[in-house]
């Protein structure tokens, strides 16, 4: 449980420098509860030309940003109701989205490949899988204040980095920086209190920082901070793993297999829209979280746009082997409590 829980904080702590937030959604709104719905976003019609529609709940993994996009634009343009479906797009509760999708209370959720693991392995695992990605590369990496010799990992050797004291973050970071030739005990390693990038480089607080470069890193240029920053799936392939992804209620899903397949091509309608259309989806995902910046959110739009697809044939596409070699390891380094399956958390199978 202490594993699980130290797992949902680095999930929140590495989306939370996405977001750009300035007003919460439940004090925006007045609400109370573990989770909380913009009714804005889901007055699509009850109806449509075949009768009902069928309800979908989807929880976000934190507030909305342009990981979400696709979501969004499938809601404003009518891609669910086109299908039959309704669907409700709420903020997660305090333990995750992977726990109320597990619970049945939301049909899908976005969650990460890291982060879910310890929910999809074990005795105790969760009845979730993850079914489309959302974006097809780990965009994640370090940034640092430009010139100061951390434009490749070794260069962390004597500098301060904010971290989350979580054992994978620190395995992966270890091995960088020794695949660089460095010396992993020379980093520096301070506890993270790191909510804006910009703010903590500036002021010399950090030296580095694990960021999402679609929303932190863009944060960063739009600010006109110059930095230096490396990916991690660029110094090693097996970091090229699955971040964020679309989870799904294995049980559900089985039981409703044309629903989740009719749900994804909405989504994957959404996301195509999103990858041709930057500037109308930036305003689409503004107007249903008006608490963005705009100018932040048109910017990390156009640099998503590249990322959602990428080089893969199809939105949303899964590759097993990168995925199994993530998951291989964390077995081979013995961060999960026993060797993990191939194939184990996702499936291609309600992709069209």
């Amino acid at each position: 449980m202490k594993q699980r829980l130290l797992t949902v904080v680095f999930a929140a702590a590495l989306i939370g420098t996405m977001t750009g937030c300035t007003v919460n959604k439940e004090e925006k709104a007045g609400s109370t509860g573990d989770q909380v719905s913009d009714d804005r976003n889901n007055d699509t019609g009850d109806e449509n030309e075949g009768g009902a529609l069928e309800e979908i709940t989807v929880v976000l993994d934190w507030t909305p940003n342009t990981n979400h996009t696709g979501l969004y634009v499938a809601q404003e343009k009518g891609y669910f109701q086109e299908a039959g479906l309704k669907a409700e797009i709420v903020q997660p509760p305090e333990d995750g989205a992977e726990v109320l999708v597990a619970s049945g209370k939301a049909q899908f959720g976005i969650s990460f490949q890291d982060t879910m693991m310890p929910a999809v392995t074990g005795e105790d695992a969760l009845p979730i899988e993850a079914v489309a990605a959302v974006l097809q590369h780990n965009t994640s990496g370090i940034v640092s204040r430009k010139g100061e010799g951390i434009d490749k990992p070794k260069g962390l050797e004597g500098k301060k980095y904010a971290t989350w004291d979580l054992d994978i973050e620190k395995a992966a970071l270890k091995q960088v920086v020794e695949k660089d030739g460095g010396d992993f005990s020379k980093v520096e390693l301070i506890p993270s209190t790191v909510t804006d990038e910009v703010s903590a480089l500036q002021s010399k607080s950090v030296d580095a920082i694990w960021i999402f470069y679609g929303w932190a890193g863009i944060a960063t240029e739009v600010a006109g901070l110059e930095t230096d920053y490396f990916a991690f799936r660029d110094i090693d392939p097996v970091f090229d793993y699955y971040t964020p992804v679309i989870i799904g209620n294995k049980e559900w899903l089985k039981e409703n297999p044309e629903t989740a397949k009719a749900f994804l091509a909405s989504v994957k309608k959404g996301y195509e829209f999103a990858i041709e259309n930057a500037g109308e989806a930036a305003e689409i995902l503004c107007q249903a979280a008006p608490e963005l910046d705009e100018e932040m959110v048109l910017a990390s739009q156009e640099y998503m746009a590249g990322q959602y697809q990428a080089e893969a044939d199809q939105w949303g596409y899964i590759d097993p082997e990168r995925w199994n070699a993530f998951y291989g390891w964390i077995s081979e380094k013995g961060l999960s409590e026993a060797e993990i399956p191939e194939n184990t958390g996702f499936t291609n199978e309600y992709l069209e």
